[in-house]
């Protein structure tokens, strides 16, 4: 193998596991420091930088970097990154004065953003320091989206909402809410500069073909609606036997909904096996803790009527049948309908996009789902100032991806509104620092602790199932969080090898918790992973290789079961391993107005 090219800003990033699942790229290793530090606020920062919604992430997080984290490797629960997150937010001090504020300085662009979600809010964010005029328009009464309209309160308060969707339009934004956008061509001779896209899947998947649907339909509701209508207290009660369908996280928020608005018998009732589930673990974990049960493998046949009311569901019980490639089937078992009392029915089996205030006449080309045409890279539509972003570009997704979305998409903006190449997208911003500090010192602390995860408490149930608002999760109290922060294992702190001051002495390898490193002979990759202590087995990791040593063997590290716990560095004798920290910031949106050259 040819030497490794550390100098690829990509790779110490993929070492970083957490910081690499996540969309955004969040330095997450580096903000779990600062909350060991009891630097709170700073951990806040650096979130707010990338994340941009540190107090809602720290709460509502889908949480693709806890599979990532590298302290699953070593025991069965990852780090809590998220809810460490959450800490930050909660015990920051006022940092307003840390946050952009508008007017800023005209550049004499102006961009219109449709909808007012975490997409569109990013866009905004990005944008509106570097002298961009930014038209928000929301047909909701406040900024935020389906993270106002689609979470519950007991599990993201209002006042979190408000205060981070605050910072942004405290920016100068010119926010026009309860305006409802009816035509794309009515916005573009309005001669914006640009146009965001970021109006979310508003549509919920409905069951209207099954029998009973039009007779019951007083007491069926699509699940995001009836979330929208309890969020913006239009709905204040449901009956007692409540059936929720559908196994995702908005099958969840509908079903603890109901407990709290008047929902005695509430199940939940899905098509596919429990395991097979879209929701989220710790969202299935909660709803059973509320005594809803999920029943599964139950298909919908019929919605009951009687005398014009409705009166429940009848269910096919089906199993799963696998084939050779995985795919699954679902079968009757043959078994008498099931049928389950109801007052109420939420459907709550997806989200899909709608765009019918988009012309089919402006050059804006939907494929056969009556999706947009994006582009994956640049989010440009094919319209070339409308730009998509969130659920609208792609379809249904989460927060955070949405957030990492509109930060791409207004790197295009920017990019497009100065006349430069949407392809050539900036780099991100790096830097590689020593952390030593001493022979045997390092400024982060590397001892590898034996904790396991902490859990997070919780308010009692007697108490949040008797209002809707009260937040269920009480959150890391600083003690706590101290302790769930030291189980990170710093992995954005790179093991540096230096080969012309190696001795080859094999003091590293023999030191090596983990078998990680290996002296050998060269040879192709496939070679060399069978031939390392540990067999590097992970193919998705990258193994460190080094030039070749005085020997003629090089230096093969796996970067897959590093614990980056600096014992290299410590033994070695002449400095030819140092634990370096590693910076990554995810590229934003840079003038390149000439004047700012």
């Amino acid at each position: 193998m040819e030497p490794t090219n550390v100098k690829n800003p990509e790779y110490y990033h993929k070492v970083v596991d957490c910081q690499y699942a996540c969309p955004a790229h969040t330095p997450v290793p580096e903000y779990i420091r600062l909350i060991a530090a009891e630097k709170y606020t700073e951990a806040y920062l650096v979130n707010w930088e990338s994340n941009v919604f540190p107090g809602v992430l720290g709460r509502t997080c889908d949480r693709p970097c806890e599979p990532a984290c590298r302290r699953g490797r070593v025991e069965e629960e990852p780090v809590a990154i998220c809810r460490l997150k959450r800490v930050a937010a909660d015990n920051k001090e006022d940092i307003t004065r840390f946050i952009p504020r508008g007017p800023f300085p005209p550049n004499g662009k102006k961009i219109a953003l449709i909808g007012g979600g975490p997409a569109s809010l990013t866009v905004a964010r990005d944008l509106a320091p570097l002298g961009y005029e930014i038209h928000l328009f929301d047909e909701q009464k406040a900024g935020g989206g389906m993270m106002r309209s689609q979470i519950p309160s007991f599990r993201l308060p209002d006042a979190v909402l408000n205060e981070e969707v605050g910072f942004i339009l405290n920016m100068g934004i010119h926010a026009v809410f309860n305006k409802r956008v009816e035509s794309l061509k009515a916005v573009a001779d309005e001669k914006y500069d640009a146009i965001f896209v970021g109006t979310g899947a508003p549509r919920g998947r409905d069951l209207s073909d099954l029998p009973g649907r039009s007779e019951g339909a007083a007491n069926i509701h699509i699940g995001i609606e009836w979330l929208a209508n309890v969020a913006f207290e239009h709905t204040h009660a449901i009956g007692k036997k409540v059936i929720v369908l559908g196994g995702g996280n908005t099958a969840m928020d509908c079903c603890r909904t109901s407990r709290r608005l008047g929902g005695e018998q509430v199940k939940v009732v899905v098509r596919s096996p429990f395991s097979d589930m879209k929701a989220s673990p710790w969202e299935k974990e909660d709803a059973m803790h509320e005594d809803i049960p999920i029943l599964d493998n139950h298909v919908p046949l019929s919605f009951e009527v009687k005398n014009g009311r409705l009166t429940g569901m009848t269910f096919d019980k089906v199993h799963p049948v696998y084939d050779e490639n995985g795919k699954r089937k679902l079968v009757s078992t043959g078994e008498a309908p099931v049928f389950i009392e109801a007052d109420d029915v939420l459907i709550a089996i997806g989200q899909e996009n709608s765009f019918p205030w988009i012309e089919r006449d402006l050059g804006l080309e939907f494929d056969k789902w009556g999706m947009p045409v994006v582009d994956a890279l640049t989010f440009q539509s094919t319209m070339p100032n409308v730009f998509f972003g969130g659920d609208a570009a792609f379809g249904p997704k989460n927060v955070i991806t949405a957030v990492a979305q509109g930060h791409q998409a207004a790197v295009s903006i920017d990019l497009y509104c100065n006349q430069k190449s949407l392809t050539e997208r900036p780099s991100p911003f790096t830097n590689l620092m020593s952390t030593k500090m001493g022979i045997h010192e390092w400024s982060y602390d590397s001892l590898v602790v034996n904790d396991q995860r902490f859990a997070v408490p919780q308010a009692p149930k007697s108490e949040t199932l008797r209002d809707r608002k009260k937040e269920v999760e009480l959150g890391f109290d600083v003690k706590t969080a101290f302790q769930e922060a030291q189980r990170c294992l710093n992995c954005d702190v790179q093991t540096v090898f230096t080969e012309d001051r190696c001795i080859e002495c094999d003091a590293c390898m023999d030191i090596c918790p983990t078998n990680c490193i290996t002296f050998t002979t060269n040879g192709d990759e496939a070679d060399l992973r069978t031939r390392l202590i540990a067999p590097a087995e992970n193919m998705s990791q990258d193994l460190l290789v080094s030039a070749t040593l005085k020997t003629g063997k090089v230096m093969v590290k796996d970067e897959d079961v590093c614990l980056h716990c600096g014992l290299c560095a410590e033994r070695c004798p002449t400095s030819a391993w140092d634990m370096q920290k590693f910076l990554y910031n995810m590229a934003k949106p840079a003038s390149y107005l000439p004047s700012k050259l």
